[in-house]
């Protein structure tokens, strides 16, 4: 017969919920960030040809051309870069929290 379990034997063994999302979220992250470095170096290659004032980021990637009157083109979509930075942002603090409970575990 099993005694039940106490509050401190209730931490998973393996925190598979947390890895989970951390690697899913780094996939998107991963995917998102594919998406710009397209955007910028494939479909906009031929831009700093046709362009007079252009402007370079190398992180998030992106290639944009602003005119006289204030608009650009080429400029990434503020959702994907939003998508970008908080899939990342997510990934690192699911990465950290299940390595913080696999070292308590594993002191146990």
């Amino acid at each position: 017969m099993t005694s039940p379990r106490t509050d401190a034997q209730a931490l998973p063994d393996r925190p598979t919920l947390l890895w989970g999302v951390s690697f899913t979220s780094l996939g998107v992250s991963l995917i998102t960030w594919a998406l710009l470095w397209v955007n910028a170096y494939v479909i906009n290659d031929d831009l700093p040809n046709a362009c007079h004032d252009l402007r370079r980021h190398s992180f998030p990637p992106e290639v944009a051309c602003a005119s006289m009157d204030g608009t650009l083109t080429g400029a990434n979509a503020g959702w994907i870069e939003a998508l970008f930075f908080a899939s990342l942002v997510v990934s690192v603090m699911f990465m950290t929290m299940a390595l913080i409970i696999v070292t308590l575990v594993r002191k146990r």
